[in-house]
């Protein structure tokens, strides 16, 4: 594994602009997805402060968040801890989000039959 690779965050483009709301990563063959990821947060304060010419700049303020590849979770957690997680990401437990992806899946394949 190559420490030196960076994870780049992309989104599909199209030709109206973006095709989707969900981003990916381009993961090069001999490099496997980041468990985590680490993100900064820029918010524009509203201030304003001179730079190294002396021309006004807007001030922001940084915010690092850390997100966790929830596969990754899934197989290194019990149930009942990755349950947990789930329950305070605003998802359901497991158990109820495969009855209720079961029942979606079962519907679509008697609509196509």
């Amino acid at each position: 594994m190559n420490n030196k690779w960076i994870p780049e965050i992309m989104y599909e483009e199209g030709e109206n602009g973006t095709s989707s709301s969900i981003p990916f990563i381009m993961v090069p063959e001999e490099e496997e997805m980041p468990k985590m990821l680490f993100i900064f947060a820029s918010v524009d304060t509203g201030e304003k402060e001179p730079n190294m010419e002396g021309d006004e700049v807007p001030v922001y303020e940084w915010d690092l968040h850390q997100y966790a590849d929830m596969n990754f979770l899934k197989t290194h957690l019990d149930r009942k801890t990755y349950d947990k997680v789930r329950l305070a990401l605003g998802l359901e437990p497991m158990k109820d989000a495969i009855e209720k992806g079961t029942k979606i899946t079962n519907k679509i394949r008697n609509n196509l039959n």
